[in-house]
């Protein structure tokens, strides 16, 4: 058997980029996505076969905004462990973040993470390079330099870039290589020493908050950059209701922006800091209610582009500090999809095609890369998800090494089954390890 070669049968096949959405065969060959309901006696002779009867055959998920910590944190994660979690969650391409030591500012920091990801050969690892010098936010870096070096786009994630002028500097030049810039909004200053949604819920627990001005106020900037330069800019994760008009408003316009939020903002609300548990405390901050469900509405309606997982872990005896001392982070490559099956699929707000397409096809798209699409001759990155399988989630048995999740405890409502890069299966879930809720 040619182990890219696969015959995937009697699945429901959804792919946005095609406006596929039916019970369909797909055929996988030598890495490629080779067609949709083959004949049998046109099937390759040494292709494998999967029975995926009453489940959803998808593009490989895309994230935009993933770190992975090494080199430098490897108590946080590594880009193996890291790897791991993205599969089994369902992810075939991840985007990493520029927070490692040495940071991505330099052609050599660059090739290095390539380079440990091509040897563990797992999920696709797509460096995004450092937008500032240092990530000091004062000098560009040497983005021609980078871009050679293989960065798939800039950032300073999840430091947000205060330096306007830097910034459409930045957005013009970057015209040249065709790449986007990721910019995390928030004002420093305003948000400088926050813990959580500034509200009524913070002034009760006495917790210094994170006002969604901060975030506006970046919002308002980027968009009138992107909109004086024509670069390419993302703007994510937001979560506040100020942002989501502002992105609506620029988009009614035909400016050419894009936008992200992340399932913690679409799940939970500022309440649950009540317990104080640091699991909670995650970037962007849970916001009020009404902002929650503005988010949910934004994604339904377009307004929100992407979802992207806000995979930023933490070593449990980082976490396990005091809520005001405790980093923001958590991990959530394994609960993502799941919690946007739950959150929005489950309660009719998004049908399963929208949420792939926020999922995959979507982030491919904003990024540039291959990926999100089951067009044939594409690369052969697919994820197969049972609906109907409930799971709890327990953090400890989590792949990632953060086990720390605002999910943890939740039951939710699908679980990703195999996951296949290049035609290769990576991740298949083990029937008998898995955690059936009852």
């Amino acid at each position: 058997m040619n182990d890219s070669t696969w015959v995937l049968d009697g699945g429901r096949v959804i792919d946005p980029a095609n406006g596929v959405d039916r019970i369909a065969r797909l055929v996988l060959h030598e890495g490629k996505i080779h067609s949709i309901d083959t004949p049998d006696g046109d099937l390759p002779p040494e292709a494998g076969r999967l029975d995926v009867t009453g489940k959803i055959v998808a593009p490989g998920l895309v994230d935009l905004a993933t770190e992975l910590r090494e080199p430098g944190s490897e108590e946080d994660e590594t880009i193996q462990t890291g790897s791991d979690a993205a599969l089994a969650g369902g992810y075939t391409t991840v985007l990493c973040c520029s927070s490692t030591k040495p940071l991505m500012d330099s052609a050599a920091s660059v090739q290095l993470v390539r380079q440990i990801a091509q040897r563990i050969d797992g999920v696709r690892v797509l460096p995004i390079a450092c937008l500032s010098k240092g990530r000091q936010g004062e000098q560009m870096a040497e983005l021609g330099i980078l871009a050679a070096a293989g960065a798939a786009g800039f950032s300073d994630t999840p430091r947000p870039m205060p330096n306007d002028a830097l910034l459409k500097r930045a957005l013009d030049y970057c015209r040249m290589f065709d790449l986007p810039i990721f910019d995390r909004p928030e004002v420093p200053e305003l948000a400088d020493g926050g813990v959580m949604h500034d509200g009524r819920i913070g002034l009760v627990l006495g917790l210094k908050g994170l006002p969604t001005e901060a975030e506006d106020l970046a919002v308002a900037r980027d968009v009138r950059l992107a909109e004086a330069t024509k670069g390419r800019l993302h703007v994510g994760p937001v979560s506040t209701m100020g942002a989501i008009d502002m992105i609506g408003r620029v988009k009614s316009r035909g400016i050419h922006i894009s936008a992200s939020v992340c399932p913690h903002n679409l799940f939970g609300s500022d309440e649950l800091l009540r317990s104080y548990d640091s699991r909670y405390k995650v970037h962007p901050p849970m916001r009020s209610p009404s902002h929650v469900e503005a988010l949910r509405n934004a994604v339904a309606e377009g307004v929100i582009d992407a979802i992207e997982s806000g995979h930023m872990p933490r070593a449990q005896e980082k976490k396990a500090n005091d809520l005001d001392l405790a980093p923001f982070g958590a991990s959530a490559l394994e609960t993502t999809l799941a919690a946007i099956a739950t959150d929005l699929v489950e309660t009719k707000i998004l049908g399963w095609s929208r949420a792939i397409e926020c999922l995959s096809t979507s982030p491919a798209k904003i990024a540039g890369v291959d990926g999100g699409s089951l067009s044939v001759g594409a690369n052969a990155d697919v994820t197969v998800i049972d609906p109907n399988q409930a799971w709890s989630v327990e953090a400890k048995q989590f792949r990632s090494r953060c086990q720390s999740s605002p999910m943890t405890g939740r039951t939710l409502a699908a679980r990703v089954t195999h996951t296949l890069v290049g035609g290769r299966l990576k991740f298949e879930l083990n029937p008998a390890a898995a955690n059936t809720a009852s």
